[in-house]
């Protein structure tokens, strides 16, 4: 199979993984993130919108606090964490300062994910930074999460916030050259597999678990969010950051690291998502001019069009569209509570402020969160 050429994504999730950041836990790797950077860089200049998910806080705080191994308790970790971030944090800034570029440090929590009232929050926020020209810099919030809401990994994060933003393509940078038929330390004649379907019943068998102590994750963990990521559509990497210009291989569709390929198209994806996996809150009745609007033109759904809402439903919910004679005709993930789409329903967006008492969101429901059904 010939290799993808990434030459034309508009957005990549980049996650680097502890190891390689903190050269196997002796400090932060200054030479390495310096080089990454400037290939991030690289791909801004060509309009690329770059959003790195950073692993190595509580390893980098292992090293500043002189501590001989990975702590056990959940709040040494989340100690560890806070020195950790405040080193990361830094040097990521004056790196990515150094090519004209600012960074914005995002901290997430399982929970941020998974409600949709926040999930939209993140998404907005997240958008907005790339709207800007901004590079996110995200990491789990070690400092405040608990087992019950860790992501348990950063590579499973990089694959969320690849859903989050609908990202092209994901890079999963390791210590390894990607994935191989099998434990390259315990099989001599394992091979590196250069392409493979998320699909393909045999990955499992083929992915290991980390051996070295300072992330959470492993080679399983890295195949799992290539299946994550796979569900809006975004294809994933999994190649050594230790290869020189790494980044720049990978886009260019040279022969490095593993290629997981996904099984859906984006959109297609995405419409599977909001048609069919998510509960129907609430209802909107919409006018002909709305209706018109998001079956012709691909618009977002303006308050003004909306004739009358009916449902219980919070800020990230999926609400059902119907025209005038009751029949559906799209779903979306609303940006306002009930109670306020009903106050605001048939009216400007210049009058929000005055109903609510606050301006947000100029969109009922933007047209990235619309489906037609």
């Amino acid at each position: 199979m010939n290799r993808v050429d990434f030459a034309n994504v508009n957005r990549v999730v980049i996650k680097i993984g502890s190891s390689l950041l903190t050269q196997g836990g002796q400090g932060l790797h200054q030479e390495a993130i310096r080089a990454w950077v400037s290939q991030m860089a690289g791909l801004k200049q060509r309009s690329v919108d770059v959003v790195l998910v950073s692993s190595g806080s509580v390893a980098e705080g292992v090293s500043r606090l002189k501590l001989k191994a990975r702590p056990k308790t959940l709040h040494e970790l989340q100690a560890a964490a806070a020195v950790g971030q405040m080193g990361l944090v830094r040097v990521f800034d004056d790196n990515f300062q150094h090519h004209g570029l600012h960074a914005a440090q995002v901290l997430l929590t399982h929970d941020d994910l998974s409600d949709r009232q926040r999930y939209l929050n993140a998404r907005s926020t997240l958008l907005t930074l790339l709207k800007f020209g901004v590079v996110p810099v995200i990491n789990e919030n070690d400092t405040v999460a608990t087992e019950e809401i860790r992501f348990g990994d950063n590579d499973t994060l990089a694959a969320l916030v690849a859903n989050l933003v609908e990202a092209e393509l994901l890079i999963i940078l390791t210590d390894q050259m990607g994935l191989y038929t099998g434990d390259p330390s315990i099989y001599p004649d394992a091979e590196l597999i250069p392409q493979i379907s998320v699909n393909d019943n045999r990955l499992e068998k083929m992915a290991g678990e980390s051996r070295s102590g300072l992330g959470r994750g492993g080679m399983y963990t890295k195949v799992r969010a290539a299946r994550l990521a796979a569900r809006s559509g975004a294809a994933t990497v999994i190649v050594s950051g230790r290869l020189e210009s790494v980044i720049e291989k990978v886009i260019a569709g040279m022969e490095v690291g593993t290629h997981f390929l996904p099984d859906i198209e984006p959109l297609a994806a995405r419409k599977r998502w909001l048609a069919g996996q998510l509960q129907v809150k609430g209802k909107l009745v919409l006018d002909a001019g709305a209706v018109k609007v998001l079956r012709s033109d691909g618009k977002s759904l303006l308050a003004v069009g909306v004739k009358s809402v009916s449902g219980r439903f919070e800020r990230g919910e999926l609400v059902s569209c119907f025209d005038e004679s009751g029949i559906e005709i799209a779903r979306g993930l609303i940006n306002y509570g009930n109670s306020d789409a009903e106050l605001i329903a048939g009216k400007s967006s210049s009058e929000f402020e005055k109903i609510l008492g606050y301006a947000d969101d100029s969109e009922m429901i933007h047209r990235d969160n619309i489906v037609l059904i």
